[in-house]
């Protein structure tokens, strides 16, 4: 399992790379393992305005649906549209091309709430 180490997690399984007052969000390598080949993104709206563990968008697989939650506050500034099209893009590079939406971050202090890589891997392996 590939847990980055400059990233933060949030414990709904989404990742976040922070620059600046911007988050990147996407879903962990545990999650797209978990969910097995997807095959649907939703794509959220640039501009929806999110509070920290919100519905922002969902992710269909062969095996089930699951919701992806804010892992801050903020607003949608970008998403991948990418997935749209090509949505086992979570699966072969959840990390990378893969990411899900770029949010500006309206309250930096909850970034402190979100789990470093060594919490992340305690935390999966329960």
């Amino acid at each position: 399992m590939n847990v980055p180490e400059e990233l933060r997690y949030s414990r709904d399984h989404e990742w976040v790379r922070i620059d600046g007052d911007v988050a990147t969000v996407g879903i962990t390598d545990y999650a797209q393992d978990a969910l097995g080949d997807v095959v649907y993104v939703e794509i959220p709206t640039i501009g929806t305005r999110v509070t920290t563990g919100e519905r922002t968008t969902e992710v269909e697989s062969t095996k089930s649906v699951s919701e992806i939650y804010a892992p801050l506050s903020g607003e949608v500034v970008e998403v991948n549209d990418v997935l749209a099209a090509s949505p086992e893009v979570l699966n072969s590079d959840p990390y990378g091309e893969g990411w899900l939406f770029r949010m500006s971050i309206t309250d930096s202090s909850e970034v402190a709430g979100l789990l470093s890589a060594a919490d992340y891997v305690s935390f999966i392996e329960g």
